[in-house]
């Protein structure tokens, strides 16, 4: 395993007033290291941070203190620019909704993201194409979200987040609107790949037996991540 990390979080802080006199403290110096071909679940309480904790990850929030470091760089305070670049090329996320465009083909939700990057629409389309036959959904390529299921949907939108080849995927939930068999199967298809592609991956989830499937599981607890402890 390369000694850097895809990600690093080191002593992140934040917090929020919400218009209250006293600020909420969020994270609280908390440390994460993932590495590439590592998938990492995360489980925390309700109310935890974990989506303020994933936002940051995401270069979608800032810290207020601490390191966040993309790839070996810096990300904490780096331009708007420079995040948004960095989340477009190093990246992918997946939510439990799938927040397909619904006016755009399976295919094309997957090609846009592609083009977006700079890549030829030629090889988008092949790409898009190729991902859609690793989660059995050839021939559906040509049918609009609403003309697929929910199970079918959310394999499209894990294709999505893996169209520009990203370092780093960030799933939240990424089953949890789904029913218990459809997502096992969905689950199964992201989990191939990402180890497929030697990304690295943080996957929140409150689903237990899912979280025992990763290599290994983090806890959010009072602004801290330290190992589960089943």
């Amino acid at each position: 395993m390369n000694d850097q990390p895809v990600l690093r979080l080191e002593g992140v802080e934040k917090s929020y007033n919400l218009g209250r006199p006293n600020e909420t403290r969020v994270l609280s110096g908390a440390d994460l290291r993932i590495h590439a071909g590592e998938i990492v679940g995360l489980i925390a309480p309700s109310g935890a941070g974990k989506s303020t904790l994933l936002h940051i990850a995401g270069l979608l929030d800032t810290p207020d203190a601490g390191q966040v470091d993309l790839c070996g760089q810096a990300m904490a305070r780096a331009t708007d620019a420079a995040r948004s670049a960095a989340r477009c090329r190093d990246l992918g996320f997946v939510y439990q909704f799938h927040h397909l465009l619904p006016e755009f083909s399976a295919l094309e939700n997957i090609v846009l993201p592609q083009l977006a990057l700079g890549h030829g629409e030629g090889a988008a389309r092949a790409r898009a194409a190729a991902l859609l036959d690793r989660v059995d959904l050839s021939q559906r390529a040509q049918h609009r979200p609403a003309q697929m299921s929910g199970g079918e949907q959310q394999r499209v939108a894990i294709c999505r987040a893996l169209a520009n080849a990203p370092r780093m995927l960030l799933a939240d939930e990424p089953t949890g609107n789904l029913d218990p068999d459809t997502a096992d199967m969905v689950f199964d298809m992201l989990l191939d790949l990402v180890r497929a592609s030697n990304m690295a991956a943080l996957v929140a989830t409150h689903n237990h037996a899912l979280a025992a499937r990763m290599d290994r599981v983090v806890v959010l607890s009072q602004g801290q991540i330290a190992p589960h402890r089943p």
